[in-house]
């Protein structure tokens, strides 16, 4: 993958934009800017008790860029009910993966005790704004773990902003909601060039979770 390229990513990103493509048979992509743009209020996150308890059982284990290409080529197939169509095609996908192997983009995988993979997420990093991409679950609550993970890791290191670009009812339960796409590139401009932590696998713990889990619960508390 030419740099240049890349760095065309990464650019538009700066400018609040992304790629997409029409179907997952396209050749090429276009830059993609939505009137409204959908974030994640990872420091004061909504988590069904439902899911609280999953997580506290701990019948899983959670890892760090260990499958970014299962995770993406997961997220690209368009096999659910919800879904007939997927924006990852293949130069999209090939992108993301040279800007994955870059250290730019991270995947969070999430794996049954068995070892077998649950589900997961990927997406960029740029400065202290993470752009969440897409998410896939192979088993019950795949996805959903890895979300409450990534938000746990983004606390720790310091990030400020989690953009999901898109609204849906799965996010929705985690309390995303909507601003106008101006004001999020006012947003990003303070954020991209901040340096939080890089994110590391060894950050990836229970341990991690149990502090944000807590940290949550007293923020929510306080109000």
């Amino acid at each position: 993958m030419e740099d240049k390229i890349l760095t065309a990513i990464l650019d538009a990103y700066r400018e609040g934009v992304f790629p997409m493509a029409e179907s997952a048979q396209d050749d090429d992509f276009a830059f993609y800017r939505p009137y409204q743009r959908a974030l994640l209020p990872f420091k004061n996150l909504h988590i069904p008790q439902k899911l609280l308890k999953t997580l506290r059982q701990k019948k899983y284990t959670v890892t760090l860029d260990t499958a970014f290409e299962k995770i993406i080529d997961g997220c690209s197939l368009a096999t659910s009910s919800k879904r007939d169509n997927t924006w990852i095609n293949k130069p999209i996908r090939d992108i993301f993966v040279a800007l994955h192997h870059a250290g730019h983009a991270h995947s969070i995988e999430v794996w049954n005790l068995k070892g077998e993979l649950m589900g997961g997420l990927y997406g960029l990093s740029i400065g202290a704004v993470f752009c969440g991409e897409s998410m896939v679950s192979f088993q019950t609550n795949g996805s959903k773990i890895a979300l409450v993970y990534l938000c746990a890791l983004l606390k720790r290191a310091g990030y400020e902003i989690l953009d999901t670009q898109f609204i849906n009812p799965h996010l929705l339960q985690f309390g995303a909601y909507e601003i106008d796409q101006n004001d999020y590139e006012e947003r990003i401009k303070s954020e991209i060039d901040k340096k939080p932590q890089s994110l590391r696998k060894g950050m990836v713990s229970f341990e991690c979770l149990e502090q944000y889990l807590q940290w949550i619960h007293d923020s929510q508390q306080n109000l």
